[in-house]
């Protein structure tokens, strides 16, 4: 998956995450984790891993790192950019850009081909 790719699920997961935190403040008792969008989302960001039916617990380790140690480094590298974004944003006191609007430009960038 390409780094374009894995930066928009990642915007993905976190406005997901604020439309939870959104509809838990409309309704406390709600059950936002119910419709599984973030674990889908990971779902589909994480590389799927064969492992050979004779492999010892060593090797399982080895080929379990090696195939998803990439991906988690590329999905908290993306969370994280996010993040600083976001914090950038409130730490200048900006009023005018909500967070939802933050991700979506990340999103719009990604989608336009910049940070390629």
């Amino acid at each position: 998956m390409e780094q374009r790719e894995i930066m928009q699920r990642s915007v993905g997961i976190l406005t997901e995450a604020l439309e939870m935190r959104r509809r838990l403040r409309e309704n406390p008792d709600a059950d936002v984790a119910g419709n599984g969008a973030v674990a889908t989302l990971l779902e589909e960001m994480l590389p799927h891993v064969q492992l050979p039916v004779d492999a010892s617990a060593r090797e399982v380790a080895d080929i379990v790192t090696a195939k998803l140690g990439p991906a988690i480094v590329q999905i908290a590298s993306s969370l994280t950019f996010a993040f600083v974004q976001l914090a950038e944003i409130h730490d200048e006191g900006r009023t005018d850009v909500s967070s939802a609007d933050v991700l979506r430009s990340i999103s719009l960038h990604y989608e336009t081909g910049g940070g390629a």
